[in-house]
């Protein structure tokens, strides 16, 4: 039986949300537990609540995954005395680990503002405020020919999409040439004379962030003992990534009318709304939990409304002033759809990668703490 590690499970959640994408305040990753201890049922939640930490003890997990961090400042002290210092002591006291995957999930791609546009009804999405920009490498291999396509599929899952385009790459024939010395094993030639092959260059485009686990898969399957390969640093721009989303409706709503879809696809008990409940809503830009601090972004992007949660007062006023549409969908409904994602997506990634024996369960406990 093959089971995980806690370090494992963070490197599954790193791919889904790489950390290098948070924001410089945020605090996601490993925040209390052991990376060696092994991990044999996992619960994913919203929030690490002392409710949901006994939760998650009580059904016997090693690991919690939640959306918001345990810690988000460093810690002076750890107290009993307070509900932060109680909840580590007794994940440490039971064997609980817990993760968090915040802003870096929010905006991956496939992350939480990608799911939110999804449910509301959105497409053709793009980043509502651009935080980052993926910097590309390009990766040319030399390759027998009778070896290019193991090879091209060893790399093609790491390889950067190129707009709605995948598994892009490029091949020319060619003959390389070189000399076996003593002590070396060839896959073809004769140690002390010159050899001739015929091979393929194959290039490849790749995000800066996976080439050593391309490089690795690479060594892993070329066929030459020393396989000869080139990186290029590159001025091409790569995908932008950032905060938020804005989409377009598949046809123009009134407020009113979206205001109440929102309502049932997002179980919301209540939303609030600024602006004519007769106008007509086409572009939407959203950031889930608290994004009303993108409010002119969303001004500056052309959308007819923004959707995200804890609204205060004067930024309603300031959405008045800018004829914006505003729903304050609630920070609670706007995030609390990403356990049952993370938990199927974490499931089939573990299988995936052969630990069938490791549990993943959603928190069925949860509840907004706002009562209407």
């Amino acid at each position: 039986m093959k089971i995980p590690k806690t370090a494992d499970i963070v490197g599954i959640i790193n791919k889904i949300a790489p950390v290098s994408l948070a924001e410089t305040w945020d605090n996601p990753g490993l925040q209390v537990g052991d990376p060696t201890a092994e991990v044999t049922r996992i619960m994913v939640a919203l929030d690490p609540t002392p409710a949901v930490i006994n939760s998650a003890i009580a059904a016997s997990c090693q690991l919690l995954v939640t959306h918001h961090p345990l810690i988000f400042k460093p810690l002076k002290s750890i107290s009993t005395a307070t509900p932060l210092g109680t909840s580590i002591q007794k994940a440490i006291k039971a064997g609980l680990s817990i993760l968090s995957l915040h802003t870096n999930y929010d905006i991956a791609r496939g992350g939480l503002n990608d799911l939110l546009a999804d449910k509301i009804g959105l497409s053709d999405c793009l980043p509502l405020k651009v935080t980052t920009t993926c910097e590309l490498v390009k990766l040319v291999v030399f390759v027998p020919v009778d070896y290019i396509e193991q090879l091209r599929s060893a790399l093609f899952p790491f390889v950067a999409q190129q707009g709605n385009y995948r598994d892009c790459s490029f091949a020319a024939d060619g003959i390389g040439t070189f000399s076996p010395l003593e002590g070396a094993k060839p896959f073809a030639g004769t140690v002390g004379i010159m050899a001739k092959e015929h091979e393929e260059r194959l290039e490849l485009l790749l995000e800066r962030a996976q080439l050593p686990r391309a490089v690795k898969a690479l060594l892993a399957v070329h066929p030459y003992e020393e396989p000869a390969f080139d990186i290029y640093p590159l001025l091409n721009e790569g995908e932008k990534l950032g905060i938020g989303r804005i989409g377009r409706l598949p046809l123009p709503v009134t407020l009113a009318e979206y205001v109440n879809t929102l309502k049932n696809v997002l179980s919301a008990p209540a939303l609030r709304y600024v602006g004519d409940p007769e106008t007509l809503i086409s572009k939407v830009a959203l950031c889930s939990g608290s994004g009303s601090s993108l409010l002119r972004d969303a001004v500056r992007s052309g959308a007819d409304l923004l959707v995200t949660g804890d609204v205060k007062y004067h930024e309603a006023r300031d959405a008045e002033d800018l004829g914006m549409a505003l729903i304050d969908a609630g920070h609670f409904p706007t995030e609390i759809i990403m356990v049952h994602e993370i938990t199927e997506r974490l499931g089939r990634a573990l299988v995936a990668s052969g630990y069938t024996d490791c549990q993943v369960e959603a928190c069925r406990t949860e509840t907004d703490p706002f009562n209407i």
